[in-house]
Formats: structure tokens, C-alpha cells, sequence
């Protein structure tokens, strides 16, 4: 008897929880995070103990976006130490990667004990609150230079170091991020073609005087793989041939006989997607692709139906980091654009992009409870 009424009380306070929320994003996010695991078995399998650690990262962001739903995202838009304290501490996490040991020639990750974590992450996440909280404020003195120049010192001190690492791929979405957000705040476009001059031509010096000779080859070798299929074009060869081998409905999982026989390189990371596409075929990675645009949908809808500024504003940026990643990712593998490292959304491996993206979910799931 007590069993049942302790059971009756449960149900009821679940009930309770998901009327709270956006109960389609949290089953949205929560199956994508699901496939990851199934999709991870059937690319690791259970060698390596990749499949188990994917396990945790999931059930810990599952979690971690569970809590975060019940903060009060009003901390945020209502005082400005926690946001700064927040900016502080990523960006001191950025400066020690220079101190961290060197994976393919980029000092991105902080090692502690047998974990890694990679800084950039919770800097993307980071900047979408701190620009929602500069702009939720300003918005009718958007119009004022001062104020863009303020947020792009904001933007430049992280980005900076992203690029000095190098991690060109994180540096690009971070752009993307801060001008998205710029652009939803409501920027004229007079100061936004200005801006967009200045980027072209920090581009352009970039070229000839930062980027490495390595980082020059990806570009390059993206536009004609096939000049060097052996060395500077293969992983983009191999990411398009295990793409086209997994046809309409795919090899099955752990058919994929890229990833078994090694030939696709950073299969749990940057060639995730074309891992997918070779396991599950197009209509696989299709129904992947559209859950990820229920997302998007779901955050920008809970946006919309907030009544502050900030949480308008931290829904725009948070539909503009799961896009960009999910696009770039995709792009990447099919051979639209170069290689830059991007993970994709919830399926890639690794914890830091899972925690980055479950506590901004968790916190446009306040904004939603607490509107």
C-alpha cells in the first residue's frame, strides 16, 4: 500500500516537472543523446572503454540539464557578478590550455587525472549569457558603436586565445555566435557591413601571416581533395567514401566497414556524421538531422514565448550554437567546408561539448519554467 502511494506521489511530481518544461525538447535532446550511445557502440564498440564513458557523459548532461532547469535563470539577467565571475573563470581555463600538452598541435584540452576538458566549450556557452545580459539591458541603444565595441571586447579576449592555440574551429564559432547575437539585438546594418569589412579583412591577414602552413593545407585540400589523396586530402575522401557506401538505409550497425577497417579517421569525433550516414544511410542520418531541427524549433518557440529580453536573447544564441555545430559538422564531412575539429551535437564523443550544451539547455528550460 505504501509502495503504491509512494509510487502515485512520484508520478505526480514527474507530471509536475515535465508540465513545467518543454517536454518535446527535453524527449528531443534526450533521444539524440540516446542514439549517440547506440551509434558509438556500433563504431567503438566495447573496446577502448569509449562506449562506457559515452554512456556517462549522457546520463551525467541528462542530468545536469535536469538540475539547471530548476535554477533561476533571473540570477543571470538580474545581476551582472555571477555572469562576470563566470567569464573570468572560463577565460582562466582558456590561458592554462598554453600549459597543457599538445594534441595534433593544438593546446585546447585540460587534463585532470585520465579526463580531459576542453575550455572553448564553456567559453561558447559563456558568451551567449554574457551577451544576452549586456543586450537585454541596451537594446534601444543598440545603435551605439560603444556598445558593440564593448561586447567585441567580450568576444576577442577568448577568440584570441582560441586562435593562439590553435583552434581555429571554436574560434569560427564563436563568431558566429557573438555576431548572431548581434544581429538578434538588433544591430543597423551600416555598423554591421562595417563589421563584416573588418572580418574580411582580419581573414584576409590571417592567411598570409597566422595560419599555419597545416591549417593553409586543410583549406586548400578541401577544394580538390583528390590533388593529394594520400596525405592532405584522405580524411575528407575517406569521410565522402564512407558517406556514399551507406546508401539509402546503411550498413547496420557496427557494419561500417570504414571505421572497422580504420580507414575513417576520428570516427568518434570530427567523422561522427559520416561514421552515422555509413552505419544508418541517408534516411538515418535525414531523421537525425530533422530531430536536430525540432530542437532548434523547440528553443527558439520557448524564446519566443518568454517575456524578457535576456531569455529571448539566450534562446537566439543557443539555437545559433547547436545550428552552427550541427551544420559545420555535417559540412565538414560531406566536403563543403574544411576541417576544423567542430563536434557534433550530443552524438560526438567526449564530455566537455555535452556539458557545455545540457547547462544552457537546462537554463532555457528555467527560463521557460520561470517566465
Amino acid at each position: 500500500m505504501e509502495l503504491k502511494k509512494n509510487s502515485r506521489s512520484f508520478i505526480r511530481v514527474l507530471g509536475s516537472y515535465f508540465h513545467g518544461i518543454d517536454s518535446v525538447l527535453f524527449a528531443a535532446v534526450a533521444a539524440v543523446s540516446l542514439f549517440g550511445i547506440v551509434n558509438m557502440y556500433g563504431i567503438a564498440g566495447w573496446s577502448g572503454g569509449f562506449l562506457i564513458k559515452q554512456i556517462i557523459f549522457v546520463l551525467a548532461g541528462l542530468a545536469v540539464m535536469t538540475a539547471f532547469s530548476f535554477f533561476n535563470y533571473r540570477y543571470f539577467k538580474n545581476y551582472s557578478w555571477p555572469v562576470l565571475l563566470f567569464y573570468i573563470f572560463c577565460l582562466i581555463l582558456l590561458i592554462l590550455t598554453f600549459y597543457s600538452q599538445s594534441v595534433r598541435g593544438v593546446r585546447a584540452w585540460l587534463t585532470f587525472g585520465g579526463a580531459t576538458f576542453e575550455p572553448a566549450e564553456l567559453a561558447k556557452l559563456t558568451l551567449i549569457i554574457l551577451t544576452a545580459k549586456y543586450f537585454s539591458g541596451r537594446q534601444i541603444y543598440i545603435n551605439e558603436f560603444k556598445h558593440i565595441a564593448i561586447s567585441g571586447i567580450y568576444f576577442l579576449l577568448p577568440a584570441g586565445i582560441m586562435i593562439s592555440q590553435p583552434d581555429l574551429g571554436s574560434a569560427v564559432i564563436f563568431g558566429l555566435i557573438w555576431l548572431g547575437m548581434l544581429v538578434s539585438a538588433g544591430i543597423n546594418k551600416r555598423h554591421l557591413f562595417l563589421l563584416l569589412i573588418i572580418g574580411l579583412v582580419v581573414v584576409v591577414l590571417a592567411w598570409f601571416v597566422a595560419l599555419r602552413p597545416y591549417q593553409k593545407d586543410r583549406i586548400v585540400s578541401f577544394l580538390n581533395p583528390y590533388e593529394d589523396p594520400l596525405d592532405k586530402g584522405y580524411n575528407l575522401i575517406q569521410s565522402q567514401v564512407a558517406i556514399g557506401s551507406g546508401h539509402l538505409f546503411g550498413k547496420g550497425l557496427g557494419n561500417g566497414s570504414q571505421v572497422a577497417l580504420g580507414f575513417l579517421p576520428e570516427a568518434r569525433n570530427d567523422f561522427i556524421f559520416a561514421a552515422t550516414a555509413e552505419q544508418f544511410g541517408f534516411f538515418g542520418v535525414a531523421a537525425l538531422l530533422g530531430v536536430m531541427g525540432l530542437i532548434i524549433f523547440r528553443i527558439l518557440r520557448i524564446g519566443r514565448e518568454v517575456s524578457f529580453n535576456f531569455g529571448k536573447l539566450f534562446a537566439i544564441g543557443m539555437a545559433i550554437f547547436i545550428f552552427s555545430h550541427a551544420f559545420i559538422g555535417a559540412a565538414v564531412n560531406i566536403g563543403l567546408l574544411p576541417v576544423t575539429g567542430i563536434p557534433f551535437p550530443l552524438i560526438s564523443y567526449g564530455g566537455s561539448s555535452m556539458l557545455s550544451l545540457m547547462i544552457g539547455l537546462g537554463i532555457l528550460q528555467s527560463t521557460k519554467r520561470h517566465r
